[in-house]
């Protein structure tokens, strides 16, 4: 007899049909976890899920970058496993042109009111999701009980929602780079071993150069991800962190890079702080 499709596996078909892509979470509402031939990033990773990298592992590994509209991998014997161990879908709003305002309480839901343009709105547990139309950078902790989940990020599907969907609105994209510094003077002074010198980053190019240049390296790993990651950043740190001109911008292309190759948010600022803590800063 023909076993019924999980419901986790038929509402992610109904989705990806719609042109979002999707993958099973787990317990807890987390991807399913690397296999063993995926674990630590050993088969290269996924840059992200419109230009796949050199895995090509059946099982839904990589979290947000395993996403997908395929239904033939949907249904594949891997994933298949994966769906019935799912207590729910996910989806990768940026690879869908989304971006998903996660608003945790009602402080969060009456701060949006008043300071966003209205649109589609999802409930959830405690808050609501409110989903614009366009892409972004993801970043969590925009302000208190907010979250921004977009490009190289996943939010939990909990239905159509209600109302009509918005453009993305400046007010929502300037929320990621809201608490950046400003690039500093071109000659302050800071400590160096010899005593006192001048910041070496005489033109906004110096420090661009240095943070593509990091961006690349990252980005070319094929192997050994979580060491480059590590020591990309300490060599970043070493070069631009004691003078004051990297921003919150800046790391964040870092960190974007780093979980491109599939590092995971929190593996990101441990190797930063790990970084930090080596050089003193």
């Amino acid at each position: 007899m023909t076993q019924p499709t999980p419901y986790p596996q038929h509402a992610a078909l109904s989705l990806a049909a719609s042109g979002v892509p999707v993958l099973p979470l787990r317990r807890g509402k987390v991807p399913f976890g690397n296999c063993t031939a995926c674990a630590d990033n050993a088969c290269g990773g996924r840059p992200n899920m419109r230009v796949p990298g050199p895995c090509r592992c059946p099982a839904p590994c990589h979290a947000w970058a395993a996403a997908t509209t395929e239904p033939a991998v949907i249904v594949s014997p891997a994933w298949a496993a994966a769906w019935r161990r799912a207590v729910c879908v996910g989806y990768h709003p940026g690879g869908a042109d989304l971006t998903v305002v996660d608003l945790d309480d009602a402080d969060a839901i009456r701060w949006a009111r008043t300071t966003l343009p209205a649109t589609r709105a999802v409930p959830t547990t405690r808050g609501q999701h409110w989903i614009y139309r366009g892409a972004m950078t993801s970043r969590n902790a925009v302000r208190p009980g907010v979250d921004i989940k977009s490009t190289m990020s996943y939010a939990r599907y909990l239905g159509r929602g209600t109302g009509p969907m918005a453009d993305l609105p400046d007010a929502v994209r300037a929320l990621a780079v809201k608490e950046s510094s400003p690039v500093r003077p071109t000659t302050v002074a800071v400590p160096t071993g010899d005593g006192v010198g001048e910041c070496p980053h005489r033109t906004p190019a110096y420090l661009e150069r240095g943070i593509a240049m990091a961006v690349q390296r990252i980005t070319e790993a094929s192997s050994a991800v979580h060491a480059t990651v590590y020591r990309t950043f300490l060599a970043v740190l070493s070069r631009h962190g004691r003078c004051g001109c990297l921003t919150d911008a800046h790391v964040a292309r870092l960190f974007t890079a780093a979980q491109g190759k599939g590092e995971t948010a929190r593996h990101c600022t441990d190797a930063w702080t790990n970084a930090r803590t080596t050089l003193g800063l």
